[in-house]
């Protein structure tokens, strides 16, 4: 019989061979819908699961907004940045994502960024994976 050491090192390793195998598809996340994939993976599931209320979220009442980080001012008072520090922290462990207002980048840049991300995203998968790496900063050496 394993002990509680022993199985937590077998899903280790588990986890570890999914992900090698997942990095040598070059393809990310987007490859996966050309696979013959029944079900997500268990490399994407996290052993933290939130907390909520079932029936809450099956109620027509439930809203969920996007938190906003509002940068206005942060350059000129250390408690405004402080505050959106904070508010920073918080949205990412809470929700993992925010909108940024009043940024200082302009609209047209934004959307030449947005233009070049569809770019890339909308290449052939064998161009793409020249740059896989789930690491940013790590060159591909394949």
């Amino acid at each position: 019989m394993l002990a509680e050491d022993d199985h937590e090192l077998e899903a280790n390793s588990d986890r570890m061979s999914e992900l090698k195998a997942f990095d040598a598809t070059k393809a990310g996340v987007k490859g996966l819908l050309y696979t013959d994939l029944t079900k997500i993976p268990s490399i994407f599931y996290s052993s933290s699961r939130p907390s909520f209320d079932e029936k809450k979220l099956q109620s027509d009442d439930v809203q969920f907004s996007v938190p906003i980080i509002d940068l206005r001012g942060i350059q000129n008072d250390a408690v405004s940045r402080a505050r959106v520090v904070e508010k920073v922290r918080h949205a990412s462990e809470k929700w993992g994502f925010f909108q940024v207002v009043n940024h200082g980048v302009p609209v047209d840049i934004l959307d030449h960024m947005i233009d070049g991300i569809r770019g890339f995203h909308e290449q052939d998968s064998e161009v793409k994976k020249e740059f896989y790496s789930r690491f940013s900063g790590v060159p591909n050496n394949s």
